[in-house]
């Protein structure tokens, strides 16, 4: 007998933006899933990555199963996939899952779509490591704060007019160009808002260098003598400067939404949309893919022409980038989280103190569970012995299999199930 239901312990990424030591949503997870890793303070823990990407296959906790990680595994037995996930993606897991622990913030950047994405890879397969397109969606554990899509115009004109450092940038003409586009058709203001945005991309480094020393004295003047600095975005291009001082992408604030989110409330990121994660905790899925167009905040390889040629150029207020989640009609305890691409989608799974038997049901996909509240032990005729879940466990599901949950905690559970809708 080999069970199709089994435990798994997942990769950790020590990217440098990551909050430190117990900090990190990521490290407690990590140490509440498995009491015997240590977690060194002074070490940032950015990534727990659940799934099968070459650079970090979950390994299988079972030692009745032959195969070490999930990749293997899967390879070895497709059909867990489930019949049209299997055909649909070539036997391979179509998402990658993963919790972020965010202090300081990533890169500018966007993911390419699938035709672009083959292009790149192509190119310059050291750059793009992959030829899939990387949509992603992100759910809030802490409150969540992130720059994602182009402001309403508006928003950016009152930014020209109040920062002079960023209409020195992108100059006269294409301020006043997108000034006038305001009342246009919405082709003439997203090739307005291209220029503008490639300009200020483009600039000079020592010119845009001199700029931003300048905004960044000006600022912290007023700051200090307690004036509202607001109309120039202060306190973000303070906190910003002083993470990546002398960074183009420090100016970025002035092109795209800061969105804020709560615990459970979420953004969806398609191809081409420029965003940024500033700070917080999430849990987030994706396309199984590595490919990341960047343009500032990072000291990484930066490909700036291909990225303002890519980006999609459509202004929308940042409350239109929260992305809902829908309670699901069969059962109460589940809110969907179904983004407009076929290959990933999350429940959210808030099991109340009042309910002591619960089932993880079955699906046509194979689905990664991760527990981030609550204690349960889990039984399964597809494992075929009890599985003891607490916060921090994950949990590979074969497709068409379901769990019993026997819950033990007094405050219920939290869960989040990465699957894959067709």
């Amino acid at each position: 007998f080999s069970p199709v239901v089994f435990p798994l312990s997942c990769v950790v990424q020590n990217y440098s933006w990551g909050k430190v030591g117990l900090e990190s949503e990521v490290a407690k997870l990590l140490t509440s899933g498995d009491p015997l890793v240590q977690i060194q303070p002074d070490r940032p823990y950015a990534e727990l990555w659940m799934g099968t990407h070459p650079r970090g296959d979950a390994i299988i906790r079972d030692n009745r199963i032959p195969q070490k990680t999930l990749g293997q595994w899967i390879a070895d037995n497709p059909a867990c996939l489930g019949a049209k996930v299997k055909d649909t993606f070539q036997g391979c897991l179509p998402f990658l899952f993963k919790v972020l622990s965010v202090n300081t913030a990533l890169s500018v950047q966007a993911h390419p779509n699938k035709e672009l994405a083959a292009k790149l890879h192509a190119q310059f397969p050291e750059h793009y490591p992959d030829a899939n397109h990387k949509p992603e969606m992100a759910i809030a554990l802490t409150p969540f704060e992130g720059l994602c899509g182009f402001r309403p115009v508006e928003e950016i004109v009152s930014f020209l007019q109040n920062v002079p450092e960023l209409q020195a940038l992108i100059g006269e003409v294409a301020a006043e160009q997108l000034e006038r586009s305001g009342s246009d058709d919405p082709r003439g203001v997203s090739a307005a808002l291209r220029v503008c945005f490639t300009r200020l991309m483009k600039s000079e480094k020592k010119f845009f260098v001199d700029q931003l020393n300048m905004l960044v004295k000006r600022i912290s003047q007023e700051v200090e003598e307690g004036k509202d600095t607001s109309g120039s975005n202060g306190e973000l291009l303070l906190r910003l400067h002083s993470q990546y001082p002398g960074d183009i992408g420090c100016f970025s604030i002035y092109f795209l939404n800061v969105v804020r989110l709560e615990p459970g409330e979420a953004m969806f990121l398609g191809a081409n949309e420029p965003h940024a994660y500033l700070h917080g905790d999430c849990v987030e899925c994706m396309a199984c893919s590595d490919n990341t167009v960047r343009a500032g905040l990072t000291p990484k390889f930066i490909d700036v022409l291909t990225l303002c040629e890519m980006l999609n150029y459509t202004p929308a207020p940042s409350t239109s980038k929260i992305f809902p989640a829908v309670q699901s009609q069969l059962d109460p305890n589940v809110y969907l989280y179904d983004p407009p691409v076929p290959d990933f989608a999350i429940m959210r799974i808030e099991i109340p103190a009042s309910i002591k038997l619960y089932l993880i049901s079955a699906m046509d996909s194979a689905s990664i569970l991760l527990v981030i509240q609550g204690t349960a032990v889990g039984t399964s005729t597809a494992a075929a012995s009890e599985m003891s879940l607490c916060r921090g466990s994950v949990l590979f599901i074969s497709a068409n299999e379901s769990i019993s949950l026997h819950l033990s905690s007094p405050d219920g559970m939290l869960l989040f199930r990465a699957c894959c809708l067709l």
